[in-house]
């Protein structure tokens, strides 16, 4: 039986659209299959033919390389220096504290900002300002320089280090300098109230 099958199904796998097949019992009582039709055959039905696409598959699309962000050219600027103070000055102040302003030309861009450094150190956050006002500096000498800034935090431009000198005199070295005056007394810092001399008072006496 197998043997009369096997013809018939390799003829309907090489085959483009399926034939009738058909079914009988033999006079051996054996069941036999055939595309041919006989007298007393049965048509065996048969389930839809699936059909496999030859077309090869296309390929995977390449892996695209990253896109890279645009980096904005690096604008120079003509001149950047510090205006006050003057380089090697002296600065004298009880407190410790200057005030620094800067010029640059041409004016600072609208994307960039200030940076003031304090013997290479910023002393705030970059700004738009170009007045800076430093509190409580140490007495000795010390190292000015100021940077502008990119939107990118990138250093356009850089003053080189431009030193100063503090000096900050104590309330007994002013008064020493420059004594006290009753009307200073509650006027100058060297001058405290507590300290104002009490004033004579003069007696008038009576003309007998």
């Amino acid at each position: 039986m197998f043997v009369r099958l096997l013809p018939l199904l390799l003829t309907l796998c090489a085959g483009s659209a399926p034939a009738e097949i058909y079914t009988y019992i033999d006079s051996q009582g054996n069941r036999v299959f055939t595309d041919q039709h006989r007298a007393g055959a049965k048509a065996v039905p048969l389930p839809p033919v699936n059909r496999l696409s030859l077309t090869p598959a296309s390929p995977p699309p390449a892996p695209t390389a990253p896109t890279k962000p645009k980096v904005q050219p690096i604008v120079h600027y003509q001149m950047l220096r510090i205006l006050v103070p003057d380089p090697d000055a002296t600065i004298r102040s009880t407190e410790g504290n200057l005030i620094v302003s800067v010029t640059s030309e041409p004016g600072l861009m609208p994307s960039h900002a200030y940076r003031l450094l304090l013997d290479g150190k910023p002393t705030a956050a970059p700004g738009s300002s170009p007045v800076f006002a430093l509190n409580n500096i140490d007495r000795g000498s010390h190292q000015l320089a100021v940077e502008i800034l990119d939107e990118q935090g990138r250093i356009v431009e850089r003053t080189a280090n431009q030193p100063f000198h503090m000096v900050r005199i104590s309330l007994a070295q002013k008064r020493q300098a420059n004594p006290c005056q009753l009307a200073d007394y509650g006027q100058r810092p060297e001058c405290p109230l507590a300290d104002k001399p009490v004033e004579e008072s003069s007696s008038i006496l009576p003309f007998l």
